[in-house]
């Protein structure tokens, strides 16, 4: 398979160890802001045809490369931990991990290298190597690392989902879920960061959460305990506890709908489903649109590991401010019941 090559480039040594102290003010370096430059003059220089045809022969390789790649991995046996990346770019989706452990400042370091403060079309072959390694990974594994995130936070360490077509940097926090902010947001963060005048060693970090505060943004595929509540009493249907999802927060971002306007009078009813034989979330939220005119139609909305464990703890929690139960208890209860034969009436 094809790949990169090194160019070799010359400076005097103190004139690069200037720049270098520079750039590193700005939270980029030489190689990176090079790069850039590089992929610049190719864009300017090389016809849009050309740009295309070269793209193409990229994308088939890259296919025919990953489809040799191992997918399975003995997660639970691994010494380091793995960072996992999900890269989507016009509809196309492609799933890597990291032997390491990288955070959210790093991530965004290394993507506004890349892209900088331009807006460009990104070519998903072209993402900087440091997002990927040798080991591809399929949906199924990708999955399984999602819920190996929440459950086991030392084996993987980090997962980001850099949505190019939508221009969302998403990452999971074990205790809140989700958390996805806009790339631009991510770079206004990175300025602010290495802009401040609070030069403490290792507290960059820091600065940029902070500098993330308030910048979280609703996004389909990526629901977090802020945008979950219930109302209403919980329910029981066919072995299904139910429970009445409220919807304050953006359901459009979400659900892909249009009933956050004055533009109609649509609404919107969610529910999510706990099944109390598996003690599992369901696959699936139950969205019933309801229009203006009365006719009515389901809205499709699947759940990753990481909304279905925000889910269930939150449904835990709800359901013991209910009943004073636990949700594993109190589904023991219901199922006891519904098994118990009929009373027979006395004499």
């Amino acid at each position: 398979m094809s790949g990169d090559v090194q160019l070799e480039l010359w400076l005097h040594e103190y004139k690069l160890d200037a720049l270098s102290s520079v750039l590193a003010e700005q939270g980029t370096t030489v190689a990176e802001r090079m790069n850039d430059m590089l992929l610049r003059l190719y864009e300017e220089q090389v016809p849009p045809e050309l740009q295309q045809e070269v793209r193409g022969r990229i994308q088939s390789e890259y296919a025919s490369w990953e489809e040799g790649q191992t997918t399975e991995l003995d997660l639970e046996q691994a010494e380091d931990p793995y960072t996992v990346f999900h890269v989507r770019e016009n509809g196309a989706d492609r799933f890597f991990m990291l032997e390491c452990s990288e955070n959210l400042l790093c991530v965004a370091n290394t993507l506004q290298g890349f892209l900088g403060n331009r807006s460009r079309e990104p070519a998903l072959t072209a993402v900087p190597k440091e997002f990927y390694s040798s080991k591809p990974i399929g949906t199924e594994l990708y999955e399984r690392m999602l819920a190996l995130r929440m459950a086991k936070p030392s084996k993987v360490a980090a997962v980001f989902d850099l949505d190019f077509d939508r221009q969302e940097l998403s990452t999971i926090d074990t205790g809140h879920g989700w958390r996805t902010y806009s790339i631009r947001d991510i770079f206004i963060a990175v300025n602010q960061t290495y802009r401040s005048k609070e030069k403490k060693p290792g507290r960059s970090l820091d600065r940029f959460m902070s500098s993330l505060e308030g910048r979280q943004r609703p996004s389909a595929g990526h629901i977090s305990t802020s945008e979950i509540s219930f109302a209403e009493e919980i329910s029981e249907i066919d072995g299904l506890l139910n429970f009445y999802m409220e919807t304050n927060f953006d359901v459009d971002a979400v659900f892909g709908t249009h009933v956050c306007t004055g533009e109609n009078d649509d609404t919107l009813n969610v529910y999510a489903n706990y099944d109390m034989a598996s003690g599992q979330v369901c696959d699936e939220l139950e969205v019933d649109l309801h229009r203006a005119d009365g006719c009515e139609e389901s809205v499709e909305y699947r759940l990753n590991a990481v909304e279905k464990a925000v889910l269930l703890r939150k449904m835990d929690a709800y359901c013991q401010e209910q009943t004073g139960q636990t949700l594993k208890d109190y589904s023991a209860q219901w199922m006891a019941e519904e098994m118990a034969p009929p009373t027979q009436p006395t004499m």
